[in-house]
């Protein structure tokens, strides 16, 4: 037992060990509105995840560059008072499994408060049922959402979370896939922030072939829209999904999934979204910070609570899912960024440059995410602000697994605009545009050539695509655009000099 976890019982009140879907909806009645969907939707009092009040314990673990740590002493008092006041209060205990493959399958154990349990049950949704099992769970979680104070901290040596002072559900799902990645990371691969699907394509003899895809991206980037869609395949062409957040890759490329639900951003979602959209209005969905009116209709189009409303959605009720959450390798690996300037809509990478644009993970920011600062540089190691550990470790390991295995591809893809500037809003790169590109590089049809300025390759021809309004250096004159090239390769450089351990070669390739 570690300085954090403690036997049990947690508390000497009433325990609600495991209970069903029905006895956590009817435990959270007092919160629910039903929509006429029948199924329930609630506001939490925090909409967000908590990043600046999270903290990695110091005891065992280097931090990263863009980590926080907590002592272990000042987390070990903290962890005892919640002990002390937990003695006293009712509470659920819900285990749930992660991942169904034999090499990757995680008992999961969250304790919380029970007068929130609408938190538990949207989490009952997103994992899978252990069945019976004994001795200690992997991971624990506990989660005291009325708590005084604001702080999350993990002890990923540990294997366990505190979840204290908010009662935003993110915090729940995310803590659980914070310390799975890092243990995965432990036994020699990667835990990704990441989409996974399986394009079914002919080839040139007309023969099928399955293409294992990983995308990865930024909020706002349109990873979820990718990742769900059909590509407009026709039969006996199609489309497999697997996951939407996280996967495990080794060091072979075989990927494993995670979880049985998915965690939708809904600001938007409207019948030109299907697939998102028929899983949303399932009976199954369960709501959190979107707007229900009185008649309880769905307002997707309306942002008052906030521009984050989510939905739980089970995995099943999503077109072109089966019964397998893993992938057989990650053929493809896609990292979603959103610039509108000199980005290209597409670029095959090299497995140095694979690695560079994993850890720059960048795009702009949105609207929707920091109105303040719309249109400036984000950037994000991994697309994964859930990295336990020295980044750096991350980008390399990618970099050996990439040179190990020279089947597999990576390419950047932007779903921005290209052109934009003071005298022209550009050409806006359209979701169709994006879904044929990916089409076409499971086909195996784009011709590339080599782009003089970054030494990735871009796109000379794409069937059925005019590529003439997609060249970023035609909508600017030589200065221009050389200024902006400049401007954005000192930021990468830059952004990558943070990381100090990370192998030169990756570095020198942007």
């Amino acid at each position: 037992m570690g300085m954090l976890r403690r036997p049990e019982p947690l508390s000497s009140g009433r325990v609600i060990i495991n209970p069903s879907y029905e006895e956590l909806r009817s435990l959270s009645r007092h919160e629910e509105k039903t929509t006429v969907y029948g199924s329930p939707g609630y506001i939490s009092r925090v909409r967000n995840r908590s990043a600046k009040f999270t903290y990695i314990v110091e005891d065992g673990v280097p931090l990263g560059v863009d980590q926080q740590g907590m002592p272990a002493e000042k987390a070990l008092s903290i962890a005892n008072r919640v002990y002390e006041y937990l003695k006293g209060v009712e509470l659920i205990r819900m285990d749930r499994q992660m991942g169904l493959n034999p090499n990757f399958k995680l008992n999961c154990r969250l304790y919380i408060t029970s007068p929130y349990a609408r938190i538990p049950l949207k989490w009952q949704q997103m994992l899978f049922d252990p069945g019976e099992y004994s001795g200690e769970p992997d991971l624990i979680s506990i989660y005291v959402p009325e708590w005084p104070e604001k702080v999350i901290f993990c002890h990923p040596e540990e294997r366990i979370t505190f979840i204290l002072g908010t009662d935003y559900f993110g915090e729940a799902k995310k803590s659980f896939l914070r310390m799975a990645m890092y243990g995965f990371k432990r036994v020699g691969g990667l835990g990704f922030h990441a989409g996974s699907k399986v394009l079914r394509t002919k080839d040139g003899s007309g023969a099928l072939k399955d293409t294992g895809f990983i995308l990865f991206g930024l909020s706002g980037t349109g990873k979820t829209t990718l990742t769900m869609h059909d590509h407009g395949l026709i039969s006996p062409e199609t489309v497999f999904i697997r996951q939407d957040d996280v996967v495990m890759m080794s060091p072979d490329g075989y990927c494993y999934g995670t979880e049985n639900g998915f965690y939708i951003k809904t600001e938007g979602l409207d019948e030109s979204q299907a697939v998102l959209y028929q899983a949303a209005i399932s009976p199954t969905a369960i709501f959190e910070n979107v707007m229900i009116d009185e008649g309880g209709e769905v307002r997707f189009d309306n942002a008052d609570l906030t521009s984050n409303g989510r939905g739980v959605i089970l995995r099943k009720e999503v077109k072109n899912t089966d019964s397998s959450i893993d992938l057989k390798k990650a053929d493809k690996i896609i990292f979603i960024t959103r610039r509108n300037d000199i980005v290209p809509p597409v670029a095959r990478l090299s497995p140095e440059q694979g690695a560079a644009f994993f850890m720059l993970g960048e795009s702009i920011e949105t609207s929707a995410g920091d109105p303040t600062k719309a249109g400036q540089s984000k950037r994000e190691v991994g697309t994964n602000p859930f990295i336990v550990g020295p980044e750096a470790e991350e980008g390399n390991r990618l970099l050996e697994i990439l040179r190990n295995n020279p089947d597999m591809e990576c390419y950047l893809l932007n779903t921005g605009s290209v052109g934009a500037g003071v005298q022209s809003p550009g050409t806006k790169i359209t979701i169709g545009l994006s879904t044929d590109i990916l089409r076409e590089i499971a086909r195996g049809t784009i011709k590339w050539k080599a782009d003089p300025d970054w030494g990735y390759l871009v796109p000379e021809e794409i069937q059925g695509i005019d590529l003439g309004r997609y060249r970023p250096e035609s909508y600017y004159d030589g200065d221009e655009y050389r200024r902006l090239v400049n401007s954005l390769r000192q930021e990468r450089v830059q952004w990558l000099g943070k990381y100090k351990d990370l192998k030169k070669e990756i570095v020198e390739t942007i």
